[in-house]
């Protein structure tokens, strides 16, 4: 079986292992690390529609009275 990322040589069970490790060593951290991920994404998507006006899904059109 060829390697994964040939360059370092880790193949799937390498990677398997280190995953089972990570989750043993920080698995009742989990929930609160989700959470707060979480919290951050939605506080990111909060602050991109925060211009003071809803997201309503329209957009406004401007015209050029010069030309006319």
């Amino acid at each position: 079986m060829s390697p994964l990322f040939g360059f370092m040589g880790i193949g799937q069970t390498e990677l398997i292992i280190i995953a089972v490790i990570i989750l043993i060593l920080f698995g009742h951290r989990l929930p609160s690390l989700m959470f707060s991920l979480g919290k951050g994404v939605n506080t990111f998507k909060e602050g991109l529609n925060a211009k003071g006006e809803p997201d309503d899904g329209t957009t406004a059109t401007v015209t050029d009275k010069s030309k006319e």
